[in-house]
């Protein structure tokens, strides 16, 4: 049995991951999915206090609260930012980082460095809502009608808009500080793409830095909401790969 926590990216919730946890708690894993603070269920804790940090401390405190070990971190596309500073403040209670199209950081670096064109679209409709800076309002960028996210099945769109919630700014222009940062990119790392958002150089860059844990489907960005078996299988895979290895 493999202890998973599925970490959600902008403007989602735990709730995203519900086919994909399903899945794999039927194969007998124990599977965590925590919403940030902010969003979503937990979206009556938005304050100005929100951030890229704060979102860090909410994941270390679930792996130490319920003291977890040898955790397949996962972390969808914002969320890359979030477990990357998690592997590096609680790196002896990961087992493996898992990037599900996630952005990839450096030392120094915000989600708005790592996609800059991305994030400058978000901008464009950011608003003020109590004194918090928000983008990711449902209806807006990348959200449109027919498109959430890469979801086209309109079933699962109305299934999805009730559930999204604006995402504060200042997560993603808060700069990523690692203080164990050789220790932490020493923990294996996989990575799981969407080919629609995978340029080549950027494919062969994390396929060196993933040694070869890299998998690829032709899907929208949101993949474990339209292909929740595969991305549950993958997931499974590297756990059984950890312990082969």
């Amino acid at each position: 049995m493999a202890t998973y926590v599925l970490v959600h990216g902008g403007g989602h919730g735990g709730w995203c991951y519900r086919f994909v946890a399903r899945w794999l708690r039927e194969k007998g894993h124990d599977v965590y999915t925590p919403t940030l603070t902010g969003l979503s269920d937990r979206s009556h804790l938005l304050s100005p206090a929100v951030d890229l940090n704060l979102h860090i401390t909410d994941i270390v405190n679930l792996l130490n609260y319920e003291e977890l070990t040898d955790v397949i971190l996962v972390g969808h596309s914002y969320g890359g930012m979030v477990i990357t500073g998690v592997a590096d403040r609680a790196t002896d209670r990961i087992g493996n980082v898992v990037y599900l199209d996630a952005a990839y950081p450096m030392n120094g670096q915000s989600l708005a460095d790592v996609a800059p064109e991305m994030m400058s679209a978000a901008h464009n409709d950011k608003r003020v809502v109590d004194g918090v800076e928000l983008v990711l309002f449902p209806g807006s960028y990348p959200m449109t009608d027919d498109d959430y996210y890469g979801v086209t099945d309109p079933a699962l769109i109305d299934w999805m808009k009730p559930k999204l919630s604006p995402h504060p700014w200042a997560c993603f222009t808060q700069k990523l500080e690692l203080v164990n940062e050789a220790a932490m990119r020493q923990l294996p790392q996989s990575f799981i793409a969407c080919s629609a958002n995978m340029q080549d150089e950027y494919r062969e860059a994390l396929q060196g830095l993933c040694q070869g844990r890299f998998w690829e489907i032709d899907t929208g960005h949101d993949l474990m909401i339209t292909e929740p078996a595969w991305v549950a299988n993958v997931l499974q895979e590297i756990s059984l790969a950890g312990e082969s290895g």
